[in-house]
């Protein structure tokens, strides 16, 4: 069994593994137990309080956080006409507008973070699933990354800005990056509101009892720190 360096465990006994921290007291304490060298991701982790079996009680949608990620978000297009013409004026990495990058993608190329198709190109783009669905870079209606072409500028101005995708994975959990250490206090915060507003409005109708049943923010290679789920959930970003 792998053991934690020296650095892990002087951050973790600053966290009392039995207490569930207020939202800003637990965003205050990622940030000063995240040892790494390079700017780490500030995630959060919820365990819902659902069942993944139940098409019913199904959680997916996205957002875009009020602060984005903090980092360079490389986006992908394949679009023809109208729409290719307005994902290169929104600023999209790479346009595909023909096979060549299409059969790159097919090869095993992933440099980029998002794709996003129009419903005219998904018969092509429906063949690169063996590359792009395990790492979660399928284009899909559901994730807002199939769109028509006239909302195509749209699209890619709001994955440059940082949206993100949540969903329920097959353990019940949702994993949700918010944004890196170097943010302030008040942005992490605000950006973790933004998420909790999102959750609370997808919640599925057939959804019964205790909706989130645990939340747990963390930085990159850093400690879990529980966030009491009552609180975080009735937050004010005025706070």
């Amino acid at each position: 069994m792998s053991k934690h360096g020296k650095k892990y465990l002087a951050a973790l006994a600053k966290v009392d593994l039995n207490n569930n921290y207020p939202p800003r007291q637990a965003i205050v304490l990622a940030k000063e137990t995240s040892s790494t060298k390079f700017d780490a991701t500030v995630e959060v982790h919820m365990r819902m309080g659902l069942d993944p079996r139940q098409a019913d009680q199904q959680v997916r949608d996205v957002m875009v956080l009020p602060h984005g990620l903090g980092k360079a978000v490389r986006v992908l297009v394949f679009a023809a006409g109208e729409g290719a013409t307005l994902a290169r004026n929104a600023g999209a990495d790479l346009v595909a507008d023909d096979d060549e990058t299409i059969n790159k993608v097919q090869a095993g190329w992933t440099d980029f973070d998002v794709a996003i198709a129009t419903p005219e190109m998904m018969g092509k783009v429906g063949k690169l699933g063996r590359v792009l669905g395990p790492r979660g870079l399928m284009p899909n209606p559901k994730a807002g990354t199939v769109v028509n072409p006239q909302d195509m500028g749209r699209a890619v101005t709001e994955a440059k800005a940082g949206r993100v995708e949540f969903r329920l994975d097959k353990t019940a959990n949702i994993h949700v990056p918010i944004g890196k250490v170097s943010f302030d206090e008040q942005k992490l915060y605000e950006n973790f509101s933004a998420l909790m507003d999102a959750i609370k409005k997808a919640r599925p109708a057939a959804a019964k009892g205790n909706y989130i049943k645990r939340i747990t923010i963390a930085t990159t290679m850093g400690p879990g720190i529980k966030i009491d789920a009552l609180q975080a959930q009735s937050m004010d970003v005025s706070e």
